[in-house]
């Protein structure tokens, strides 16, 4: 992009910058540390100047929003056609009182919706199991069959309102139960859009929210990927999720490698099953995380669009412009609020949210001030709500496209970032793909070396963490806390009792033993699961099915 000449002059004047005003300013006035990092432990000089950047080619590496690679964001116009879809999480206690907090949401001007499941739900149980006990509507909503969805969808029109939901290893089961709501609203399926995270290798990675081994969990994943691709064209069918490999302690250009691995590795079970790429690719979509850190993370996500438009073209041999395009949501980083002087969480989640604007994300949920100590309260909802309103409206971040595009600093970081995935990508294919990388306990080895060094500098006050170990200060008991009222599991175990009771057991049997019967061959369940949601099976039953077929699964233990 520069002359070699102007190069030339570049590298002089900067020499005679450093041993000239910087070398004196250094000896009378010391910087303040030695070393400068990103969060993720990447060094960042004093200056950067075109040096940095000097490879750089602008049709190569950026070319124009819309187009490939992707660099500067996968539409042509981005915000200023349409903001980014406010996407707020929230689940809590039963169905009716999430219902009740969705509506307050669409209220304020939420623009999507985002279930948060209880963990029972996540991990197919029911809400009367025993293992359920103590965490019912906990950390999210109970839902145990279809009248449980009914209700968390009442009045909530599903052709008008996309939603988003959390669940992996039952992720057909919940889906199933969407479609039948859809079904029942007179809704047909191809007016029907939103996410379902159907996401279990991070599950084996970082979280723990899986069931099956990873063989018949890929057999669901691709089952609803190839269903969805002929029945629900408008529904996103996967969200490969770096944010929880993020919230583990990864680095930034880790949590987007490992994110693409785990995406080369859904498309390649795709393609094994005989789906053509550009059949199902356009639907695929990524969920990440923002730090606080802005710069780092807006090159993190320019790297990780141009990086996966080169693998969807190259590797996969896609020809749809729309199979390389990195579409993801955003979710402000949870592991980053404290529950020390959380009022200090809006600025950081403020903060990340700009760092989305300019990165250029499709979706966003905005954390609230106080979860590092409870549910979000509705006050802080609300201001959660409105940091996203206040940077798409008043912050002049969505006036133009790729803002920082151009910025020596960003474009090294971007090129650094980019870098750093392909290494990690060879090493993970050298390996023998994602699932021999998670199997051998490579990635999770890596995440856990990058937290360790993480939580080293925290506690070395080599990093500071205002009102950790800098700027700390006495505080009374915090109060006004959201609890959820633990009589739910009470509640929802006479509830299931009833349930059970008053369903057409003959219907129900046959709908079982029709799933039972077609998981044991290459046939795709999902017209099975909804056949059997609708017979009023519930999503324990369901999964206890595929229990019994599969087994469960039990991770190595890596030292």
């Amino acid at each position: 992009m520069f002359d070699e000449k102007v190069l030339q002059n570049i590298k002089a004047g900067k020499e005679k910058w450093d041993q000239g005003p910087v070398a004196k300013t250094l000896a009378k006035n010391p910087e303040a540390k030695p070393n400068f990092t990103t969060i993720s432990g990447a060094p960042v000089e004093r200056l950067y100047t075109p040096l940095d950047v000097k490879g750089l080619d602008y049709d190569r590496d950026l070319s124009y929003p819309g187009q490939f690679p992707f660099t500067r964001g996968v539409q042509p116009t981005m915000y200023r056609g349409r903001y980014w879809t406010m996407r707020q999480y929230a689940g809590f206690g039963d169905a009716k009182g999430t219902n009740e907090r969705y509506h307050y949401l669409l209220n304020q001007g939420q623009t999507g919706l985002s279930v948060a499941f209880q963990l029972p739900t996540q991990a197919g149980y029911d809400s009367d199991h025993p293992l359920s006990m103590g965490e019912v509507g906990k950390v999210g909503v109970a839902i145990d069959h279809i009248d449980d969805m009914r209700i968390l969808f009442n009045r909530i029109p599903v052709d008008k309102v996309t939603t988003s939901m959390t669940i992996n290893a039952a992720a057909t089961v919940l889906l199933g139960m969407y479609l039948a709501i859809a079904d029942e609203q007179g809704v047909t399926w191809d007016k029907v859009g939103g996410t379902v995270q159907n996401d279990v290798l991070k599950e084996i990675i970082c979280r723990g929210q899986y069931i099956y081994p990873p063989k018949p969990t890929m057999r669901l994943t691709v089952d609803l990927i190839e269903f969805c691709q002929k029945h629900v064209p408008r529904w996103n069918t996967i969200s490969i999720s770096g944010y929880h490999i993020r919230e583990s302690g990864s680095t930034a250009a880790q949590e987007m490698a490992f994110t693409i691995a785990d995406g080369i590795a859904y498309t390649q079970a795709c393609i094994e099953r005989g789906m053509d790429v550009d059949s199902f690719a356009p639907r695929l979509s990524f969920f990440f995380n923002a730090f606080t850190n802005v710069l780092e993370e807006v090159a993190k996500f320019r790297a990780g669009r141009r990086y996966w438009a080169k693998v969807m073209r190259d590797r996969f041999k896609a020809k749809d412009p729309r199979s390389m395009m990195l579409r993801y949501h955003v979710q402000t980083g949870g592991v980053t609020l404290t529950a020390q002087q959380p009022l200090n969480n809006i600025v950081r989640v403020a903060l990340q949210t700009y760092a989305t604007a300019l990165g250029g994300g499709q979706s966003l949920h905005t954390n609230s001030y106080d979860e590092a100590l409870c549910l979000p309260t509705q006050q802080a909802v609300t201001v959660a709500l409105r940091t996203q309103q206040i940077v798409a409206e008043e912050s002049g971040a969505t006036d133009t496209i790729d803002p920082l595009a151009g910025c020596y600093y960003v474009e090294d970081m971007t090129n650094k970032i980019e870098a750093e995935i392909d290494d990690y990508i060879k090493k993970i294919d050298a390996i023998g793909g994602g699932l021999n990388a998670i199997d051998q306990g490579y990635i999770q080895k890596e995440i856990q070396n990058s937290s360790y060094r993480f939580q080293k500098e925290i506690e070395g006050n080599e990093r500071v963490y205002v009102g950790i170990n800098k700027y700390t200060m006495e505080e009374p008991p915090p109060t006004g806390l959201l609890k959820v009222d633990m009589s739910v599991g009470e509640q929802k175990t006479l509830e299931l009792k009833k349930f059970r009771a008053e369903r057409d057991n003959a219907k129900w049997k046959a709908a079982l033993d029709k799933l039972r019967q077609v998981s044991q061959t290459s046939e795709n369940v999902m017209p099975s699961v909804i056949e059997a949601v609708k017979a009023k099976a519930t999503v324990g039953e369901i999964c206890d099915v595929w229990r019994a077929i599969y087994g469960e699964y039990r991770p190595k233990e890596f030292v």
